[in-house]
């Protein structure tokens, strides 16, 4: 497919599934549920962080953590006693267990008892010149992590580039925060990052369309990967390479392209 062919149908497909409809079925819609920036910033990092597997049962387990910190995690983050600690104690998805949680908790409460917003966690490693968010990803996995005594099993949870990691679930999340348009999906709410520095998240039914395009020659999917094909998505539209997400994700997840 010639470029300017492959850029018509991947905008068309892009518009297609970057839709209000396409809320309800994808863990975006559990950000969705709230409207206060900070409730929407900390519901769509754990929304994103569960992000592997089937959608529905994400989407489920994030949906009973936010109604385990009573449909207010803000508040809940800020201003928890250890009773309402010890009702998320049987909580569990997958490999994310109650250890996890726990500090996830102790991370954010941490974070936003001095900032307003998880913003400036993702943008102290980076610098407006930057071409892409990677800096910004290293920095914010050295920050998650510098806490006292991390427990070891929790560092699987966040990826880095510096292990060479897709980090396809926080790249999700970037784009949910930082990308903004008419459809009412990504939420646009940070402004300190640019949608042209976002990287494209990546998985094995997206490399395989991106493949099949010629958008990824590269064999591994890693890094590396995310970021060739996403210097080739901002061949097609370099101040917002990511909305082909929608475009990719659809043809390789619904569409089994």
């Amino acid at each position: 497919m010639k470029q300017p062919s492959l850029k018509d149908f991947l905008n068309r497909k892009t518009e297609e599934y970057n839709q209000p409809s396409f809320i309800k079925d994808d863990p975006v819609s559990i950000p969705h549920l709230f409207t206060q920036q900070a409730d929407i910033e900390i519901a769509g990092f754990f929304a994103a962080v569960f992000a592997w597997g089937n959608r529905t049962i994400i989407i489920k387990k994030s949906r009973e953590l936010m109604q385990s910190m009573d449909m207010a995690p803000h508040q809940f983050i800020l201003h928890h006693t250890d009773n309402e600690l010890k009702k998320l104690l049987s909580f569990k998805h997958r490999t994310f267990n109650t250890t996890d949680l726990l500090y996830f908790i102790e991370f954010l409460q941490f974070h936003y008892l001095k900032h307003p917003s998880l913003e400036s966690a993702f943008t102290l490693g980076m610098e407006k010149t930057d071409d892409t968010i990677e800096n910004g990803l290293t920095s914010f996995h050295h920050y998650f992590f510098s806490l006292e005594h991390v427990p070891a099993r929790t560092r699987k949870h966040i990826a880095t580039p510096e292990k060479n990691s897709t980090c396809k679930r926080l790249n999700m999340y970037l784009r949910w925060m930082v990308r903004s348009d008419n459809s009412g999906v990504d939420f646009g709410i940070w402004k300190n990052i640019s949608p042209a520095q976002l990287i494209c998240p990546i998985d094995l039914h997206v490399a395989r369309v991106a493949k099949r395009f010629n958008l990824l020659p590269r064999k591994q999917i890693d890094w590396q990967a995310a970021i060739e094909l996403t210097t080739h998505l901002r061949k097609l539209d370099p101040n917002d390479p990511v909305k082909y997400d929608f475009a990719l994700f659809g043809l390789g997840v619904v569409e089994k392209f």
